[in-house]
C-alpha cells in the first residue's frame, strides 16, 4: 500500500526570490535550508518549498512547460510523498506504475544524496517519491525539516 499523505508542495517559480519575498511577507516562517535558489516555509502539516521552474523541469525529465503531442503540461507544482527508507521509493514507483500511472524517471538516486523518482497522475499532477536521508518526521509522519 502507498501511504497517502503528503509531505512537501513544491511550486515551480520563475522567480524564487520574488516569491519567497511574498511568503516572507505574508509572516511564514522558513527553514534553515531557504535562500534566494531555493526557499522553503513551513506550514501546518506541510513544508511549502519554492524551486527555480527550470530545475524542476529538469529534474522531473521534463522539456517545456507548454503541451506536445509526446510531453505532458507541467502545471508548477510539484506534491512530494516523502518516505523513511531509499526502498521505499522503487517499491512506490513500481505500485505507482502497476496502478497506471504515468513515470518520467527513477527511482534514482539524486545528486543532494537521497532517492527520487517522479510521475504524473491521470490529471498530469506532477509526484515525486523521495527518500531524504535529512529529514525529519514527527508522530503523525509529517516532515518537520529537512
Amino acid at each position: 500500500m502507498i501511504p497517502a499523505k503528503i509531505t512537501l508542495v513544491t511550486v515551480a517559480a520563475d522567480s524564487v526570490p520574488k516569491l519567497r519575498a511574498f511568503y516572507q511577507s505574508l509572516g511564514w516562517p522558513e527553514t534553515d535550508v531557504s535562500s534566494d535558489k531555493y526557499a522553503v516555509f513551513k506550514t501546518a502539516g506541510v513544508l511549502l518549498s519554492i524551486f527555480p521552474i527550470e530545475e524542476a523541469l529538469h529534474e522531473a525529465g521534463l522539456e517545456s512547460i507548454t503541451s506536445s503531442s509526446e510531453l505532458p503540461v507541467f502545471k508548477g507544482v510539484t506534491l512530494s510523498l516523502n518516505v523513511d527508507t531509499p526502498e521505499q521509493v522503487d517499491t512506490i514507483i513500481r505500485q505507482v506504475k502497476e496502478k497506471g500511472g504515468r513515470i518520467l524517471n527513477g527511482p534514482k538516486d539524486a545528486v543532494w544524496g537521497g532517492r527520487i523518482g517522479h510521475f504524473m497522475d491521470p490529471e498530469n499532477n506532477l509526484w515525486e517519491v523521495a527518500w531524504n536521508p535529512t529529514a525529519v518526521f514527527n508522530e503523525y509522519g509529517a516532515m518537520t525539516s529537512f
